[in-house]
């Protein structure tokens, strides 16, 4: 099967570390840009009125010539191994990766049309593949069982980020930061309280390091 690429999308993220680990959990936005082939007007009529939207896109970073039955999801601590089909792991046969985010606008700018998200949880450059409507009569199950992801479902550590360090970012990028470090950026096989952690975010590099459930951010440049 050929896929191809229609667009690509722009975010504040960098790098894969601090990317939220599922779409959703911040208030992270995304613009999606399509390739000259496809900005048409007429492939997006009638998409400004759906309020989400998948996104069908490519793990460009993790490409892989062997795929492996089982991998290690880092909420479980990086020791416990699962079948790939059981998680989201981005090393998978065919490297592609589903998001479900909000659908903030449909813009017609100078290179066509432009899609505006928020919960984006895709890496700055991200291919997309395709995107299609969410159909909340359809596509939401309540009542879904979540297997061994539930009981870290809630996880999330307290942020302490002194307000001058905030004020460097702009203030649309302020509660998303935070939204962000509350999920605890660092693979859970990692609890060094003098370990130092940073991540590219908005252009700006965040440092930060967590002690007793405590995530504290000691510079912002």
């Amino acid at each position: 099967m050929d896929c191809k690429i229609i667009a690509h999308i722009q975010t504040d993220f960098g790098e894969k570390f601090g990317i939220p680990r599922q779409s959703g959990l911040a208030d992270t936005r995304g613009r999606i840009v399509f390739l000259p082939e496809y900005r048409d007007a007429n492939a997006v009529r009638g998409l400004e009125g759906f309020s989400h939207i998948w996104l069908i896109w490519q793990f460009s970073e993790a490409m892989i010539e062997r795929w492996q039955p089982m991998v290690h999801p880092p909420r479980l601590g990086g020791n416990t191994r699962m079948g790939v089909f059981a998680t989201r792991s981005p090393f998978r046969p065919n490297a592609i990766g589903l998001s479900s985010v909000k659908l903030e606008s449909v813009t017609f700018e100078a290179e066509g049309p432009v899609i505006t998200v928020s919960g984006a949880d895709l890496l700055d450059g991200t291919p997309i593949l395709d995107l299609k409507p969410y159909l909340a009569y359809t596509d939401s199950h309540p009542e879904a069982i979540g297997g061994f992801a539930d009981p870290v479902r809630d996880y999330a550590l307290e942020v302490n980020c002194p307000d001058a360090l905030l004020e460097r970012l702009p203030s649309d990028k302020r509660e998303p930061l935070k939204q962000i470090l509350r999920q605890d950026p660092r693979p859970s096989y990692q609890d060094d309280p003098e370990r130092r952690y940073g991540f590219q975010y908005a252009g700006f590099d965040v440092r930060f390091f967590v002690k007793d459930r405590v995530l504290t951010v000691v510079e912002i440049v």
